[in-house]
């Protein structure tokens, strides 16, 4: 529901209980209305101390998408600026729904700390925001694309004689040319053939026949293969490969030479 160019009626009735910037004498608090680029200010409550009273009415146009509204409150000061006491966001969510809306909103400090409290009477008108919401849907149903006419069937009966009556109808069937006999012979010259090709072509000779598989040399081959013109293993230098066995001593071997146990001195 759009709530663009509704008027939100405010009124500020007072504080109760604000934080105290004054250490001699009484305080002369005022309420600041913020939302959007609006800024609106009550009077100065002279004297109020902590717990002012206004009874002020302000008008503020609404904005589509922006559906709060912030409070300031300050004390006002002749010589030095003016000492901040609290602030506090105000939603709108319960006087849209409603139409009216009487609770009292917190206040803080910069701190986060309890700065008391604003009484607020908010009011909306509810009906114009229905008649605004059904002119738009009706605006919206005139401007609507109308849907294209579909044309009614014909009855095949009353289709029959307008066709009779647009073709007439002589008695003679139409006469067609008659098919052409398959094949039907080409109008290009056909493609010579191998016999009557212009071009000379000369015969190569076949190549000589060979016996397969070729023969092989004589299977299987030694290995490892010999070096040039030796044996091997290799012999070596001036000594016959294996050498020669030694000559070969019986065993065990025979005892040494002479009589056992030996003779006592």
């Amino acid at each position: 529901m759009s709530i663009h160019g509704l008027i939100l009626e405010v009124r500020v009735t007072g504080c109760r209980k604000l934080r105290d910037t004054e250490f001699f004498t009484r305080q002369d608090p005022y309420v600041v209305l913020e939302y959007a680029t609006t800024k609106l200010r009550t009077r100065t409550c002279t004297d109020g101390g902590r717990n002012p009273t206004f009874d002020e009415k302000f008008h503020i146009p609404l904005i589509e998408g922006l559906r709060e509204l912030n409070v300031v409150v300050w004390n006002s000061n002749t010589l030095t600026h003016d000492d901040f006491i609290g602030s506090g966001r105000v939603y709108l969510h319960k006087v849209l729904a409603n139409g009216y809306d009487d609770s009292s909103w917190p206040l803080q400090t910069r701190h986060m700390r309890s700065a008391g409290e604003v009484k607020l009477i908010m009011h909306v008108d509810v009906s114009a925001m229905k008649n605004k919401m059904g002119k738009s849907i009706g605006a919206a149903s005139t401007h609507s694309v109308p849907l294209p006419s579909v044309p009614a069937p014909v009855p095949a009966a009353a289709a029959a004689p307008a066709l009779a009556s647009a073709v007439p109808y002589t008695g003679v069937p139409p006469s067609y040319p008659p098919a052409p006999a398959y094949p039907v012979a080409s109008a290009y010259p056909a493609y010579p053939t191998p016999s009557q090709s212009p071009y000379t072509t000369t015969e190569y000779p076949p190549p000589p026949q060979q016996a397969y598989p070729p023969p092989s040399a004589g299977y299987p081959p030694s290995y490892p293969p010999q070096p040039y013109g030796q044996s091997y293993p290799p012999q070596p230098y001036g000594q016959p490969y294996p050498p020669p066995p030694e000559a070969q001593s019986p065993y065990p071997p025979a005892p040494y030479p002479g009589t056992y146990p030996p003779r006592p001195y």
